[in-house]
């Protein structure tokens, strides 16, 4: 099926979202729809899928205009969509999701099950998914998971398929076989719109990429396109993707982890005996699918969580049962995964939220009072040296794009006398432009003899950044290995795979 959308236009009161957007998909063809976060990938495709009203604009499918009230219109013209957060109820099984909305009957108007079940064994078959249709979803793994969700689409007979960043939660060996599924797809004739901001990915599945910026395509290109080249595509200006830092110095153990279990609110165990170093003068880095335990690891450390059993120190010191306040004091600098629920104080100003892990000391304050003067005079220092784009320090935190909002989580904490940086998913959502910029920050950190523990689910950020790469794997740390290591033996330890386990 042909899908071409003409003239789109969406906007979310004075923010364009997408602006006169035009594009084509043909019958068979993988479309890579490439920009940052916020660029207006996803609000155009949730307009093709009826989860928006454009403002203008048609969509046209083999040529012929339709409009779509909802998904259900949607997915009735052909159109599918995997969702980056999947779309499952975690306790029924493969076949009562796929099924779900448009349920077989026999006779009585019973629910036919066994016909589901047919149903989930022919795609399964046919594409060679290898997904059981009795297995519940919630026991099943992530790569699994997203199978079902295109057997969903599939199954109500999808011509046209949008997959949304559906790479961001898949190990490398999961990520290679979506690949496969997907060329198999369009080899039998499915549109695929492949919505993504890694430039790797969309170099080795697609057949052509569209590149949008601010809500706008501001360029089409060949899957042999530079990467360099793409990158400034997406962000309007040359960047260099590469990190440039020497080899680490390593000193004495500054962070020390020993055997750390965390129990989580129900009752399930989220760290099972975590032992790290983290040494000055070097990057460690926690690579893993998302949800084997990174975030919990980083709020145990931060004295968000509390611990079940299991020693912290920092610089020889037991900080285990220390307070959120007393941690920071020791001199721990947190960059949060989420810097707007746990980074920032978006109705703040960046004054005030430059100053709020140490508005009780200098140079923010003088005794009991705020040192508004001062306080200025730093602000503007900080906007200066981190390259925050803003009005002045007088903006609200809410109203800078995502990049610059990260930019001052980084000021904040790098600006204050730490004893080592704990960076939890540092760039996420954040443009190549400003990715570029944190990666330098941090291996300056590491050069002034800070260790620097990052965690990220970004495998091209780990390799960038790290000395030594520390797997985790439902809770515990499977290896400790070095960077040169290939992505194939690490995408197996982030699936859990170990030598114990591959002899």
């Amino acid at each position: 099926m042909k899908l071409e959308l003409r003239g789109m236009s969406k906007r979310f009161g004075p923010v364009v979202a997408n602006d006169n957007i035009s594009l084509t998909v043909n019958p068979g063809e993988i479309l890579g729809l490439l920009g940052e976060n916020g660029a207006g990938k996803s609000t155009l495709m949730n307009l093709l899928y009826g989860l928006y009203q454009a403002d203008s604009g048609e969509i046209l499918l083999d040529d012929q205009p339709v409009s779509f009230s909802g998904p259900g219109d949607a997915m009735a013209a052909g159109i599918g969509m995997v969702h980056q957060h999947f779309m499952l109820i975690p306790v029924f099984t493969v076949a009562e999701n796929v099924i779900l909305g448009h349920e077989p009957t026999g006779a009585l108007g019973a629910l036919d099950l066994d016909e589901a079940r047919r149903l989930v064994r022919e795609i399964s078959d046919r594409f060679g998914f290898n997904v059981d249709p009795d297995a519940v979803v919630e026991d099943l793994p992530v790569g699994v998971q997203q199978r079902v969700e295109i057997i969903k689409a599939l199954a109500r007979d999808a011509k046209v398929l949008v997959l949304d960043e559906p790479t961001a939660v898949l190990t490398p060996q999961e990520t290679d076989e979506l690949m496969d599924i997907m060329r198999q797809l369009s080899s039998e004739g499915t549109s695929i719109v492949f919505i993504t901001h890694k430039l790797r990915e969309v170099q080795e599945v697609c057949d052509r990429i569209v590149v949008i910026r601010q809500g706008r395509v501001v360029d089409s290109a060949s899957p042999d396109t530079p990467i360099d080249e793409l990158a400034s595509l997406m962000v309007g200006r040359e960047v260099d993707l590469s990190v440039d830092k020497a080899p680490a110095k390593p000193g004495e153990v500054v962070l020390s982890i020993s055997d750390l279990t965390v129990i989580d609110e129900r009752n399930q165990k989220v760290l099972d005996g975590v032992d790290l170093d983290v040494r000055a003068g070097e990057v460690v880095a926690i690579a893993g699918v998302q949800g084997n335990g990174q975030t919990e690891l980083a709020e145990a450390l931060l004295g968000l969580r509390e611990a079940e059993s299991g020693v912290i120190t920092l610089a020889g010191q037991d900080i285990t049962r220390d307070t959120v306040r007393q941690v920071l004091d020791h001199g721990v600098g947190f960059i949060p995964e989420d810097r707007k629920k746990d980074g920032l104080v978006g109705e703040f100003t960046l004054a005030e939220n430059f100053m709020l892990n140490g508005y009780q000391q200098a140079p923010w304050a003088q005794g009991i009072s705020i040192d508004l003067e001062a306080r200025a005079e730093r602000s503007n220092e900080l906007i200066a040296s981190y390259d925050v784009r803003t009005p002045s320090a007088a903006t609200l935190a809410k109203n800078l794009s995502g990049g610059n909002q990260q930019k001052v989580v980084v000021a904040r904490e790098l600006s204050r006398d730490i004893t080592v940086l704990v960076a939890a998913q540092p760039t996420r959502g954040v443009d190549v432009g400003s990715i570029e910029f944190i990666h330098e920050q941090i291996i300056a950190t590491r050069d002034r003899g800070i260790p620097v523990l990052i965690i990220s689910t970004e495998l091209d950020e780990v390799y960038a950044l790290a000395d030594r790469i520390a797997v985790m794997y439902r809770g515990r740390i499977v290896d400790i290995v070095d960077p040169d290591t290939p992505r194939e033996a690490l995408g197996q330890l982030m699936a859990g795979v170990t030598k114990e386990h591959a002899a």
